[in-house]
């Protein structure tokens, strides 16, 4: 049984930075693509980045273009948020997802197989 389990979220002042992890854990030797999503209330879950299984590529929703940065460990199946230059807009509830079969979309919730309970993040003006 897979298991996805974000951490790192809290509440921060505007232009301020956290780190969110989260690792994907039950499939040894499974290499998974790892994405970021959130959603804010009454919004619906919207992509923030994703990584491929290798970490050769990385994708970004426009809105968090050079402020976001995602990593992973390339041993296991962990992967990283550094949220830079945060806004208030920026709060909302983050979910990791693990994607571990192919896909042709990375950016598309449809395509991860697990998913987190989330994490709160909270920006303040």
């Amino acid at each position: 049984q897979v298991q996805v389990q974000e951490s790192g979220g809290g509440l921060v002042k505007s232009g301020g930075s956290l780190r969110l992890s989260c690792t994907a854990s039950g499939r040894p030797g499974s290499r998974a693509a790892m994405g970021w999503f959130r959603q804010a209330a009454g919004t619906e879950r919207q992509f923030v980045a994703a990584i491929t299984w290798n970490g050769d590529t990385t994708y970004y929703e426009d809105s968090v273009k050079g402020r976001f940065s995602i990593s992973r460990d390339k041993a296991e199946n962990t992967v990283y948020l550094q949220m830079n230059s945060l806004k208030p807009g920026d709060s909302a509830v983050y979910y990791c997802a693990a994607a571990f079969y192919g896909t042709p979309s990375l950016r598309r919730a449809v395509s991860y197989d697990y998913w987190g309970q989330g994490t709160q993040v909270t920006v303040s003006s």
